[in-house]
C-alpha cells in the first residue's frame, strides 16, 4: 500500500497478491464476525470504511481531551459549554432535527480541524445567570397572580361577612326592642291580672257558697219527696184498712242493709217503686217544661226493667273459652281517622263497625278490617270524650267537654237529643241494656241518670206543638237522679248488663256501684292508691277491671267486693281497661305508647307497640279476632 501527502489527505491503494507460502513472519489477528467495526454484507465500500474508521480516531482522541479538561478541574468549576448549551437548548424546544444538523456540521468541523472545543469557548455567566434569573422571575409572576386571586376572593369574603354582621346587628336592635315591649306587656297585664284577682275571689267564694246552697236545697227536695212518697203510702194502706208506721227517710242515703229490713221497709219501698216517676216530676222546673206552656202534663216516665231477666251475656261468655295466647296480635292495619287524639272507641253490638271520638269535635264511623268510612258527625262545640252504641245500634250517644251529651239518629246522621245539665265537663256515657237510659260521669263530681226515651211517648201532633226545637232533637231530655257521691271528677260510667246498677270510677280513688232506680250508692271499693281513670264490668258482669293512673289494674269480685288481683303496668298511667269476651284475658290502653294484654291466669303482661304517642282507648271485637286502639296520634290501629 502506498500513501501519498495532499492537502485534502487523500489515499492511493494498490492492489497486492499473498500466497500461501509468503514469507512474511506478521501473525494478523482474525477479525471475529460480531465486532461492530465489520462490514456488513452488500455494503463493502472501501471508502465507508475509511471513513469510520477515521471517525472512530477522531472520538477517541476528542475523549481522550476532555479526560484531560476533566483531571484538571472539577466538573462543578467548569462553565456550560457552547456547544452543550446549544444541545440542550434545542433539546429542550423539542427541535430533533435541527439538533441533529448541528451535531453533524459541529463534530465534522472539529474532525477537519477547523476549530477545537476550547476555541468555541463556554457560554458567559451573565447570560446562564440571565436566564436563571428569567425564570424565577415567571414563576415569581405565577404565584403573584395566584396571590391575587386569593386576595379577590379573601375580599369576597370579607364583604360578605361584614353585611353579615350588618344584618345579625339590625337584628339583634329589633329583638331587644321587642323584648323591651313584651316585658312592657307582662308588666301591663300583671298590674291589670292584680286588679282582678279580688274580684275572682269574691267570685269564687260566692260560687262555693251558691253550690253549698243548691246541695241543700237538692237534699232538701229529696227529703221533701221521700215524705210524699211515704204518706201517699200510708194514704194507700189507710184506704185499703192497713195503718202503717212510715218513717221519714233522707235522700242520697247509702249502703242499706238487706237483712234489717221488715215488712214496713218492704211495703215502704213497693209504693216508692209505684210513685217514684210522680215523684221525680215534682222536682223538675214547670217553668221550662214546654208542655206546661201549653196547659198540658208530662207522659209518663220511662220504667227501669226488672232485675230478674235473663242475662244473654252468660251464654256468650261461655263460647269464650280458651284464652288468648301472649303476642297473639299483631298490627294488621292503620288509619289516620282524626287530625288530633282519638280520645274514645265504641263497638257496634251487632256489627264489625266502630265509631272514633276526637278532640276534633267530630265523630266517625269506620267498618273493620277494611277500614272503610261509613258517617261522620258533627255537632259539639267542644272535644268529644266518650262514645256509646245504643243497644239496637240504631243510635249513638256522645260526650264532650261542651258539658253536654248527644243523641244521634245513625239513620238520619244528627242530632235529635241534646242532654245539659252537668256544671263541668263530661268525660263518659253509657247506655242501659234497655235502650232507655244514658249515664254521663262528669268533671263536677257527679253522675247522672238520663231518660232518653220520654220524647218517644209524645205524639206527631204534640212534637209539632212543641216547636222546631222538639221537632228537630235539640230539646234537653229528663234527668232522672244524680248521683252524688264522689268527692272528685268521676271519670268514667257503665251499667251493669241487663241491671239497674251502674258502676263509676272517680279522681278520689274509689269506685262505686250505685242503683239506678233509687239514685243511691249501695257500695264504694276502696284499694286504689292513685286517682282512677277507668272501670269496667266482664262479659258475665261478676268481676270488675279497674286502672289507675300510675298504671295499676286491679281485678275485684262483684259479690264479695274485695280485690281478687292486681296488675302492676306502670309507671305511666292506664287510660282504659277492657275484658276479652272469655274474660281471662284484659287489655289496656297505656300512657306510654303501648297497648298491654294481660293473662289473667298466667299473669303474663305482653305490649303491642305501634303508636307513635299516648293510647287512649281499646276494645276488642265480638270474637276477639281484632283488638282496635285509639291514640294521642290520631290513628285507630288494628291488631289481629
Amino acid at each position: 500500500m502506498e500513501e501519498a501527502a495532499g492537502a485534502e489527505a487523500s489515499f492511493c491503494l494498490q492492489k497486492v497478491t499473498i500466497t500461501d507460502d509468503s514469507e512474511d513472519d506478521y501473525q494478523y489477528e482474525e477479525v471475529p464476525a460480531d465486532d461492530e467495526f465489520s462490514v456488513q454484507e452488500g455494503d463493502e465500500d472501501l471508502s465507508k470504511a475509511l471513513q469510520t474508521i477515521q471517525e472512530q480516531a477522531e472520538d477517541a482522541q476528542i475523549l481522550a481531551s476532555r479526560s484531560v479538561l476533566s483531571s484538571e478541574k472539577s466538573v462543578s468549576e467548569i462553565p456550560e459549554a457552547v456547544d452543550d448549551f446549544l444541545c440542550n437548548f434545542l433539546v429542550r424546544l423539542g427541535m430533533s432535527r435541527t439538533l441533529d444538523c448541528f451535531q453533524t456540521e459541529w463534530y465534522e468541523l472539529i474532525q477537519r480541524g477547523v476549530f477545537t472545543a476550547q476555541d468555541a469557548g463556554l457560554v458567559p455567566t451573565v447570560y446562564t445567570r440571565n436566564q436563571q434569573l428569567e425564570t424565577e422571575n415567571m414563576h415569581l409572576k405565577k404565584d403573584l397572580e395566584n396571590y391575587k386571586l386569593a386576595a379577590n376572593k379573601a375580599k369576597e369574603a370579607f364583604l360578605k361577612m361584614q353585611k353579615e354582621r350588618d344584618f345579625h346587628r339590625m337584628h339583634h336592635k329589633r329583638v331587644v326592642q321587642e323584648k323591651n315591649k313584651l316585658i312592657c306587656d307582662i308588666k301591663r297585664l300583671k298590674t291589670h291580672y292584680a286588679s282582678y284577682e279580688p274580684v275572682l275571689k269574691q267570685l269564687t267564694e260566692k260560687y262555693q257558697t251558691t253550690l253549698r246552697q243548691k246541695m241543700l236545697t237538692s237534699l232538701e227536695r229529696d227529703r221533701a219527696i221521700g215524705q210524699v212518697t211515704g204518706l201517699q203510702a200510708t194514704l194507700q194502706n189507710s184506704v185499703c184498712g192497713r195503718a202503717i208506721q212510715i218513717p221519714v227517710t233522707k235522700g242520697h242515703e247509702c249502703g242499706r242493709k238487706k237483712g234489717l229490713e221488715g215488712p214496713t221497709q218492704k211495703a215502704l219501698q213497693e209504693a216508692r217503686q209505684q210513685k217514684i216517676g210522680d215523684a221525680e216530676s215534682s222536682s223538675y222546673d214547670p217553668v221550662k217544661d214546654p208542655m206546661n206552656k201549653m196547659g198540658k202534663r208530662y207522659p209518663k216516665d220511662s220504667e227501669f226493667p226488672a232485675d230478674d231477666q235473663v242475662k244473654p251475656y252468660l251464654t256468650y261468655a261461655k263460647e269464650y273459652t280458651q284464652p288468648l295466647k301472649s303476642g297473639v296480635y299483631r298490627l294488621s292495619n292503620t288509619l289516620k281517622a282524626h287530625d288530633l287524639a282519638v280520645s274514645c272507641l265504641a263497638l257496634h253490638p251487632r256489627k264489625n263497625i266502630v265509631a272514633t271520638g276526637s278532640d276534633d269535635r267530630l265523630w266517625k264511623m269506620w267498618a273493620f278490617p277494611n277500614g272503610n268510612i261509613i258517617m261522620t258527625g258533627e255537632g259539639h262545640t267542644d272535644w268529644l270524650s266518650g262514645c256509646c252504641f245504643h243497644p239496637s245500634g240504631t243510635q249513638l250517644a256522645t260526650s264532650s267537654g261542651d258539658t253536654t251529651v248527644r243523641i244521634w239518629d245513625l239513620s238520619k246522621g244528627k242530632c235529635i237529643l241534646t242532654l245539659g245539665g252537668h256544671a263541668h265537663a263530661i268525660w263518659d256515657c253509657s247506655w242501659h241494656s234497655c235502650g232507655d237510659f244514658v249515664a254521663s260521669a262528669s268533671m263536677d263530681s257527679t253522675s247522672k241518670i238520663w231518660d232518653v226515651n220520654r220524647l218517644s211517648h209524645l205524639g206527631a201532633d204534640y212534637r209539632k206543638q212543641l216547636g222546631q226545637e222538639v221537632a228537630d232533637g235539640r230539646t234537653s231530655g229528663r234527668c232522672r237522679h244524680t248521683l252524688r257521691g264522689h268527692k272528685d271528677s268521676v271519670n268514667s260510667t257503665e251499667f251493669l248488663p241487663f241491671s239497674n246498677t251502674v258502676l263509676t270510677s272517680s279522681a278520689d280513688k274509689t269506685l262505686s256501684l250505685w242503683d239506678t232506680r233509687m239514685g243511691l250508692c249501695a257500695h264504694t271499693l276502696h284499694g286504689h292508691l292513685h286517682s282512677c281513670n277507668h272501670a269496667t264490668f266482664n262479659m258475665k258482669g261478676d268481676t270488675i277491671a279497674s286502672c289507675d293512673s300510675c298504671g295499676v289494674v286491679k281485678l275485684w269480685d262483684v259479690r264479695k267486693l274485695v280485690p281478687v288481683a292486681s296488675i302492676d303496668a306502670g309507671p305511666h298511667p292506664a287510660n282504659q281497661v277492657v275484658f276479652e269476651p272469655s274474660g281471662r284475658t284484659v287489655a289496656l290502653a297505656s300512657g306510654d305508647g303501648t297497648v298491654k294484654v294481660a293473662q289473667l291466669l298466667s299473669g303474663q303482661l305482653s305490649s303491642l307497640a305501634g303508636h307513635e304517642d299516648e293510647v287512649h282507648s281499646v276494645i276488642f271485637d265480638h270474637k276477639a279476632e281484632h283488638l282496635l286502639s285509639g291514640g294521642a296520634d290520631g290513628t285507630l290501629r288494628l291488631w289481629t
